[in-house]
Parts: structure tokens; C-alpha cells; sequence
């Protein structure tokens, strides 16, 4: 029997394999998609974020950020990480870094559809399927890291109803050279845009909103942006992800564990998805070397707290059309609040 299996091989999943196997844990990994996988991100890792995958011997290729810029119409804010530089990373990238680490992990890799799981007082097994056929993966515990809509969470009833207008999220790369080295945050009426760079040629153009539309529909909002990247060429698909909000009645269900955005997500307003997901994977992995699924929940309210706190208070606010018209003034005038908040962004 295995120490642990991991169900969801994206960059949490993968992350949280790397954790398991430097631990000493014996690993499988479940994912039913073969190869990287390109999803709605806004693409842009933190300090701290890449600290954590450098720790884990993945260090993918991109572009330096240096901290963040707000900007509504003509007035702008921007404040510095101060505790090193991030990095603009496309996500196949960052997928494709951290499976060939895997690969080299010596993690078993089963490719299928997880289904049913079931647990008794050993261990846990998983059914897993592929093309018509079957097979049983059993270990001592599972780690859910399946994604926002989690199919084990819904499974083992562990969602909770999110409450209030839901929020959708948005990417689409365009090519045009990298006009700063903060991530830009563009406060419209109704949505933020993010721009990062992740290449020496492109820029990643992530929108958040309770508005329902086309990507090219939510650009036309923001028209400093729109000149910009209005006459580049698209340099991918439009992208969408939500609604956003998920929340769990707990993370933790027997001998299983939930992990990254499975675990429960507020909103992507302030950048920090993988960074929390690859502290959650180190978080689950000591609970489990601890022989002790129970202490899970715990140490993952110890990695959230902050993030949560900061994120669910701005995103609460900024639902008021006058908050949102004082966010970026209010920065250009306090430019230590501002500074102070990115500086917690970038180190937590």
C-alpha cells in the first residue's frame, strides 16, 4: 500500500507530489488528461510562490515582475514586493516544469478518471477508469488537488453554497512586448484586468467580474488597456473559469484531504492561487508524515488566514461602485497602506 495518492495533476497536484516524495512518502498520482493542460490564469507568481518551487527544484522560464500597479483612467499606484522579484510564467510552462520534476520523482503517474472512494481504517482506495477498463489505487491517504469544482469535495459533501453574486474569471495572451515589469491591475466599473508579462513578446490579459460577456466585450471597458493591446495579434484562445467562490464545510474527510483550489477558493483579485496551493500540498503532506489527517484543517487555516482575510475584505468593498471609484485614488494617496499590502502579497 502506498503512503499517498494524489488525485489532480495540475501545478497543485504536481507540486504536492514533489512534497510527498521529499518527505519520503511513497506517491501516486491520478489524472485523467494526458500532457499540459492550459487553464484561466492570471499567470503571475508571487516572491514567495516561486521561493516555494525553486525549494522544490522547479524554477520555470518567464519574465521578473517587481510588484504591482493599480490604474483607473489617468491616475495610477504602484508599490514594490521588497522581498525579491516574481515571475511571469504562462501556465503550460509552469504545468510542463513541475511534471518533468515529477517525472524524475520517481511518482507513480496512473492515467484515468478517479471515481469512487472508499476508506476503512487502514487506508484508502480509489477507483480509477480508462477507457472501459478498471483499476484500484489504495493508500494510506488520498489528497484531493482536482480543481475548483472539485469532484471528491462534491462527493464527500464537503461543499458549502457560496453566497452572493457569483464572479467569473477570463484570460487571453495577446503579442505585444511587456510595457512594464509590475503586474497591472485595471479597475473598471464592474471588473479588474490583470496584465502580466510572461514573455519577452507577450502579456497575459486576466479579467475578473460579476458580468457575464465575451473577453473582447470586457476589454472594450477598459480603454487605456484597449490601446494598448487593441491592435495586437491574440496569441491564444479566451479562457474562462468560475464562478470563482467555493467553500467547504471542512478540508478534511477521514483519510482524506483537500488541497489547493478543492479546498475552497475566495477570488483571484489578489494573485496569490498557486503560492497558497503549494503551501497547502507541504501543509497536507506533514499532516500525513504525522500520521494525523485531523491536524490538517488547522494548518490549513494557518496558510489561508492572511490571504483570506486581505482578499475576502477587498473583494467585499470594491462590490460598491463608489468604493471601487476610491481604490486606486485612495492607494496614489496612502502609498504606504498600498505598499505595505503588496509587500503581504509578495512575501506571504
Amino acid at each position: 500500500m502506498l503512503d499517498v495518492v494524489i488525485i489532480g495533476g495540475g501545478p497543485v497536484g504536481l507540486a504536492t507530489a514533489l512534497h510527498a516524495r521529499r518527505a519520503g512518502l511513497s506517491c501516486a498520482l491520478v489524472e485523467q488528461r494526458v500532457g499540459v493542460v492550459d487553464k484561466a490564469c492570471g499567470e503571475g507568481l508571487m516572491p514567495a510562490g516561486l521561493q516555494a518551487l525553486r525549494a522544490l527544484g522547479v524554477d520555470p522560464a518567464g519574465v521578473p515582475i517587481e510588484g504591482i500597479r493599480y490604474v483607473a483612467g489617468v491616475r495610477s499606484a504602484q508599490a514594490g514586493f521588497g522581498s525579491g522579484s516574481g515571475r511571469g510564467v504562462r501556465r503550460t510552462t509552469l504545468h510542463a516544469a513541475l511534471a518533468d520534476r515529477v517525472g524524475a520523482a520517481d511518482v507513480e503517474l496512473v492515467t484515468g478518471r478517479a471515481g469512487e472512494i472508499t476508506q476503512d481504517a487502514d487506508g484508502v482506495t480509489v477507483r480509477v477508469t480508462r477507457d472501459g477498463s478498471q483499476t484500484r489505487v489504495r493508500a494510506r491517504y488520498l489528497l484531493a488537488a482536482d480543481g475548483l469544482h472539485s469532484p471528491t469535495r462534491r462527493a464527500l459533501g464537503l461543499e458549502r453554497p457560496a453566497s452572493g453574486t457569483p464572479r467569473y474569471g477570463l484570460r487571453q495572451h495577446f503579442a505585444v512586448a511587456p510595457w512594464s515589469d509590475h503586474v497591472e491591475v485595471h479597475w473598471g466599473r464592474d471588473a479588474e484586468a490583470y496584465v502580466t508579462p510572461v514573455d519577452g513578446t507577450m502579456v497575459g490579459v486576466a479579467v475578473l467580474t460579476r458580468r457575464r460577456a465575451p473577453f473582447e466585450t470586457h476589454l472594450a471597458g477598459f480603454p487605456a488597456l484597449l490601446e494598448r493591446v487593441g491592435d495586437a495579434a491574440a496569441a491564444s484562445s479566451a479562457r474562462g473559469a468560475g464562478p470563482l467562490r467555493q467553500r467547504t464545510r471542512a478540508r478534511v474527510a477521514g483519510r482524506v484531504l483537500l488541497v489547493g483550489d478543492a479546498s475552497g477558493y475566495v477570488d483571484a483579485l489578489t494573485g496569490e492561487g498557486t503560492m497558497l496551493g503549494v503551501a497547502q500540498g507541504e501543509a497536507a503532506v506533514a499532516a500525513v508524515t504525522d500520521d494525523d489527517s485531523a491536524s490538517y484543517d488547522a494548518r490549513w487555516r494557518a496558510v489561508t488566514r492572511r490571504h483570506t482575510a486581505l482578499t475576502l475584505g477587498l473583494v467585499t468593498a470594491t462590490r460598491l461602485r463608489p468604493v471601487r471609484r476610491l481604490v486606486v485614488p485612495a492607494a496614489a494617496r496612502v502609498p504606504w497602506v498600498f505598499s505595505a499590502a503588496v509587500r503581504s502579497i509578495g512575501s506571504a
